[in-house]
């Protein structure tokens, strides 16, 4: 079919954006050529970068920090820093009796020593609480509570 003549025959039809009149304003995601303007080797010359200035470079201070992880107490010597004289230490253990103690004897009560047997658990070390003190300044640094 041979156009009329004086008619121009568009070369390509308008696009969805445009015939909807949706994001007409919106920036292409790809730089498109304007009429006239023709590709380099790479694809299309890139668009001058319009927005807003750099910054001025401001010296950045960097402050290290170190985090010490918690603490969990047992009934063994713990090696930590002692939070009282920021000295390296390994903790001394002592022994104070405490509800399992307490809970042993009244089980042994029950069961009929009642002679001084139901006094075995204040002798037995695994039964008691256990104090964390420094071997420096003598500071209590935690506790394990066996109930």
């Amino acid at each position: 079919m041979s156009a009329p003549s004086g008619v121009p025959i568009p070369s390509a039809p308008p696009s969805y954006e445009e015939t909807t009149g949706i994001n007409v304003n919106y920036p292409h995601p790809y730089p498109v050529p304007e009429p006239g303007q023709k590709p380099d080797a790479k694809g299309m010359n890139p668009p001058p970068y319009i927005g807003q200035p750099t910054p001025a470079s401001n010296p950045v201070t960097v402050q290290t920090v170190y985090v010490q992880q918690p603490v969990v107490f047992y009934d063994r010597p713990v090696q930590m820093c002692c939070p009282s004289c920021n000295q390296m230490i390994v903790t001394r253990l002592s022994y104070d009796a405490g509800a399992l103690t307490w809970l042993s004897c009244g089980g042994l009560c029950l069961l009929g020593c009642i002679a001084g047997c139901c006094l075995i658990p204040f002798c037995i070390d695994a039964l008691k609480d256990v104090d964390h003190t420094c071997p420096n300044c003598g500071a209590l640094i935690g506790s394990y509570k066996r109930l």
